[in-house]
């Protein structure tokens, strides 16, 4: 599985006891994986790569080291940060669904959902927690096929929906922080509406700093300090994330699309789409219209 390779995790998980079922990279770097596994150890130390899982089936008898007393059930949840450390305990048999995303992925959603920089935000370490609507979406994501290109784009929609929800309501400012450079708040905010009122435009590092009355230098370091991101991943970020939205709620061509998202030709933008979503812009539209 070249694609799941550098998530720690999974690599520490495929030199365990534990049986991969099936896994793969749901694009928008998503990857996820269902693992069965029984009577094992293993542990984790700073993947730096973020985890959340759902336990499918069993887990009753699962417990980490440092809080015997909890054990896993059913439908529970843990959330595995980046930074984190832990170590388990497997007795019986546990089935389990991983879904694994980068730093970059959580910053760029620290940005769009909190409006914070994502310096300032941790995602918060929780172990066998009850959320029945992440369980229900868990539960969906390993019913589908990952191998069929239609169900792998609702795959990466569910992906995505955990995503978000795992930055809402598990995400908190770092404590003893000290954040220093990077862009102000009201800049930020200047930059994030300036850019999404000028998507459909060429836009150039010297344009952006103008906005916000920097150096063209300067601000290209600040920003990266600020979204966690260079500007131009950013500014495509949006770019292809405006286009999934119209693709899926408007009827407008492919080729209107590219261009109101600042795509030179529905080519351009077939061939950055695929990149990121593993899928042309048409099947994404066949795909999701109508599902979600």
């Amino acid at each position: 599985m070249p694609a799941l390779a550098h998530y720690q995790v999974f690599n520490t998980l495929s030199h365990s006891r534990a049986k991969l079922e099936r896994g793969a990279a749901l694009g928008d770097g998503l990857a996820a994986a269902i693992w069965s596994n029984a009577h094992d150890a293993t542990g984790y130390s700073t993947p730096g790569h973020h985890t959340v899982g759902c336990y499918l089936n069993g887990g009753l008898g699962t417990f980490r080291r440092d809080q015997p007393s909890h054990k896993g059930a059913p439908g529970k949840l843990c959330i595995l940060p980046a930074e984190h450390q832990s170590a388990w305990v497997v007795n019986g048999d546990l089935r389990f669904v991983h879904l694994y995303f980068g730093v970059e992925q959580f910053a760029l959603s620290s940005v769009r959902l909190l409006d914070r920089e994502p310096r300032e935000v941790q995602l918060q370490e929780r172990t066998f927690i009850d959320e029945p609507l992440q369980t229900a979406r868990f539960h969906a994501l390993s019913q589908l096929d990952w191998a069929e290109p239609a169900e792998r784009l609702l795959c990466s929609s569910l992906a995505n929906a955990i995503l978000d929800h795992s930055v809402l309501s598990h995400s908190g400012r770092r404590s003893q922080l000290q954040v220093k450079g990077g862009l102000a708040a009201h800049q930020r905010k200047r930059l994030i509406e300036a850019i999404e009122q000028h998507l459909d435009q060429p836009l150039s590092i010297e344009q952006l700093a103008q906005w916000v009355a920097l150096s063209p230098y300067h601000f290209a370091r600040m920003f990266n300090l600020s979204f966690g991101l260079p500007p131009h991943r950013y500014v495509l970020g949006r770019r292809l994330e405006r286009a999934a939205h119209l693709l899926q709620h408007s009827p407008l061509p492919i080729g209107e699309i590219a261009l109101a998202c600042g795509f030179a030709s529905a080519s351009h933008l077939s061939n950055r789409f695929r990149a990121r979503f593993q899928a042309t812009p048409g099947q994404y539209r066949v795909a999701l219209v109508g599902h979600l």
